[in-house]
């Protein structure tokens, strides 16, 4: 379901959709209620028949540690690059790189994490999750920047790949997905999953791709910056196609995944899925 940007971008108004004048997915709505395999992270690697590895994306100083999952397809495939969540990159964030390769398209999940973890290690050499995170609201935006511009370098030269790139993110990461579209002009999708960034319209207006945004209902802090984003992206011609899906919560991509989680979470994660599925075909 896909609304056009209206005076609102990333989400609505602390309340849903019908706030923000876009249509919310029913919770029975579209596809099947698990989506793709909804195994955890670490069980859905584990049992993955997909080619998994670990790169190292060098550029000046810096090494990325980033986890590369290959499709099974016969053809060159467009690349997802997939930045994670405030806590790094967990084995939750592997499994959906690992859940895009299930659809066919070749995914990247850099650490952002690397090099600042005890002795230069990477996000699991944190001693806890939210060590973890207090070291990443520290990350300078422009090593942000360059890191994710090393990763899709690397992509676009990797044999398999079509030369198309794509970026999707997840809370904190769906905030570095809004605004790495704003510094790379080659992308030809963004897909922002309940995350928001302190955008200016100078920089929205560098926005050469279309965004998709994927919002919970129930999820008043990133659903406040909605309104003014989206006004701004309508103003200055840019494509933003948000869809709020009612019920869910901030997180449901990976809170839909529990079995025993709730009925709207599941829902939007698999609408959510077959949403991604039929964008990524159309590229």
């Amino acid at each position: 379901m896909r609304v056009k940007a209206m005076p609102v971008l990333v989400l609505a108004v602390a309340v849903g959709a019908g706030a923000l004048g876009m249509p919310a997915v029913a919770p029975g709505a579209g596809a099947d209620p698990d989506g793709p395999c909804a195994c955890g992270g670490l069980e859905r690697l584990e049992k993955s028949p997909r080619h998994q590895e670990w790169v190292e994306v060098k550029h000046g100083q810096r090494t990325v540690h980033t986890f590369v999952v290959y499709p099974e397809v016969k053809d060159k495939a467009t690349a997802v690059i997939v930045i994670h969540e405030n806590k790094g990159l967990t084995d939750w964030v592997r499994g959906v790189a690992d859940q895009f390769a299930e659809a066919g398209y070749i995914a990247l999940a850099p650490d952002l994490l690397s090099g600042l973890g005890p002795n230069g290690g990477k996000t699991s050499d944190f001693a806890s999750p939210d060590k973890a995170t207090q070291a990443l609201y520290k990350l300078d935006p422009a090593q942000i920047t360059a890191d994710l511009n090393a990763v899709a370098d690397y992509a676009l030269k990797l044999p398999a790949g079509n030369g198309k790139i794509t970026v999707a993110g997840f809370c904190w990461g769906g905030g570095q997905c809004f605004r790495f579209a704003t510094q790379r002009q080659d992308l030809k999708a963004a897909f922002v999953f309940y995350g928001s960034f302190a955008e200016t319209r100078e920089a929205l207006a560098k926005i050469a791709c279309p965004v998709y945004g994927f919002y919970g209902e129930n999820d008043a802090r990133i659903n406040a910056t909605v309104p003014k984003s989206a006004a701004t992206m309508k103003e200055l011609g840019k494509v933003y196609e948000p869809v709020t899906y009612s019920g869910a919560g901030h997180g449901f991509m990976r809170l839909g995944e529990d079995p025993k989680g709730s009925a709207a979470n599941r829902k939007a994660r698999a609408d959510s899925w077959e949403r991604l599925r039929t964008i990524l075909k159309g590229i």
